[in-house]
């Protein structure tokens, strides 16, 4: 009897690691889905050769994530104490709650995050806004929905005219925001003509379209928002997500209530607003003034 021929097992059906990627990416909207593909790519391509956890639930423990989030060269991501952070709890075996390696990774609180540091103050806002309505109407209107209405790059680019309207005497635009939540937003008539000269004469489809016609996605807004800041002299490094930090600090800087600019920007926890109004340290509104002219009053 021929002895039987022994066959070399076949390649795997599937990639555990990549099941695994996709499984948790497919609960998510493009832009987080985007964001966090590339926190857990960077973490794929650095886990083996550093000793850090694979994706699988059974292989996270807390004791690898820590090696792996003590690592200050993350794969090809910020090495920051905040970043490192993020980064971890994007692959932490518990994502119902995002800080649930927090307990667990020795790094600086959320309140130290230097967030002022990405926007523009009053007047290089201003200027940006400038030189956006000296460029073409739909790099105007971009400048304008990300700045004067703090907007997200994918709120304002996915946003049609369709989506245009006039609500108790008041121009409207009502965007898809976070969490796929629907958001409608008043438009002051600087941001609403800048929005209409976009559209010009048509009446259907994206209101920012790129020079070939195409509606402009997140990378075409990323290029024209330093195409403008180059103009206006601006030597910051900044990004559409930076105009709406601008927003934010110019709102709180022009004495809006907190709880009303947290409303405008969308913040689920006003925390999150918190975090802008501390960041700002704003010495000319500081308690102290009132507080010494309150005390000298009583005198």
């Amino acid at each position: 009897m021929a002895e039987a021929e022994i066959v070399a097992p076949g390649r795997p059906l599937f990639d555990e690691a990549r099941l695994a990627v996709a499984g948790f990416l497919a609960r998510y909207s493009d832009p987080t889905r985007t964001s966090y593909a590339g926190d857990l790519r960077a973490f794929l391509a650095g886990a083996s050769g550093r000793g850090c956890p694979s994706l699988t639930p059974g292989a996270r423990t807390s004791s690898s994530m820590r090696a792996c989030s003590r690592n200050p060269a993350w794969p090809g991501r910020p090495s920051g104490g905040a970043s490192r952070l993020w980064r971890a709890s994007t692959a932490s075996p518990s994502r119902r709650h995002p800080r649930a390696l927090a307990r667990r990774v020795r790094t600086p609180t959320p309140d130290r995050y230097r967030v002022h540091d990405l926007g523009l103050d009053r007047m290089e806002l201003g200027a940006f806004i400038a030189h956006g309505a000296a460029s073409r109407p739909a790099d105007h209107a971009l400048a304008c929905l990300l700045g004067l209405l703090g907007l997200r790059v994918s709120e304002a680019c996915g946003i049609d005219i369709e989506h245009l309207s006039t609500e108790r005497g008041h121009r409207t635009v009502t965007v898809l925001g976070k969490g796929h939540k629907l958001a409608v937003i008043p438009m002051p008539p600087r941001v609403a003509r800048a929005v209409d000269q976009a559209c010009g004469e048509r009446h259907t489809g994206a209101v920012l379209v790129t020079r070939t016609g195409r509606r402009m996605d997140r990378h075409a807004a990323t290029r024209i928002v330093r195409r403008l800041a180059k103009r206006a002299g601006i030597t910051k490094h900044i990004s559409p997500h930076s105009l709406r930090h601008s927003f934010i600090t110019a709102a709180l800087d022009a004495g809006v209530p907190l709880r009303d600019v947290q409303i405008a920007a969308r913040h689920a926890d006003p925390r999150t607003t918190t975090r802008y109004d501390r960041a700002r340290n704003n010495l000319d509104r500081h308690a102290s003034y009132v507080v010494t002219a309150f005390i000298a009053g009583g005198a």
